[in-house]
């Protein structure tokens, strides 16, 4: 396995980047919110193999206070080979300096992120477009 990383959006295939999600599998994000999503980021990451794309994220930073992370997704053929760990581990990184770096996490995934530093937030707040969907999925509780 051979990887390129790129921490520019230079060169992306858009279309690519959404199949990427969909496999990952991470829901519809379709090529043009994508491309402006990772335009509007501070620091974002493509990872190819084989100029295959198989893994990407990116995150919002404001350069001084806040760092967020987000989207990131491996295609199902990388993950379990570390890739995830690497990908995550890049964007903290690029991160640092910021006095916070938050994320979302797919829940049952906490584990995960714990070995970052990430601690789970008792105060987090969210407006999400699809609340009821979003409480399905695990992310925002009822109350």
């Amino acid at each position: 396995m051979t990887l390129e990383w790129h921490c520019t959006d230079d060169g992306v295939n858009w279309d690519e980047l959404s199949a990427l999600y969909r496999a990952a599998p991470l829901g519809e994000k379709p090529p043009e919110h994508l491309q402006r999503v990772f335009s509007n980021s501070l620091f974002k990451c493509f990872v190819y193999d084989n100029a295959q794309l198989v893994a990407a994220g990116r995150a919002l930073a404001d350069g001084a206070d806040c760092a967020y992370l987000c989207d990131i997704a491996v295609l199902p053929s990388h993950q379990g080979t570390g890739l995830g760990q690497q990908l995550v581990q890049k964007l903290v990184d690029l991160s640092a300096g910021h006095k916070k770096i938050i994320l979302y996490a797919v829940p049952g995934k906490e584990p995960f992120y714990r070995r970052f530093g990430f601690r789970r937030m008792k105060t987090a707040m969210a407006i999400f477009e699809q609340p009821q969907q979003q409480v399905e999925r695990g992310y925002l509780s009822e109350d």
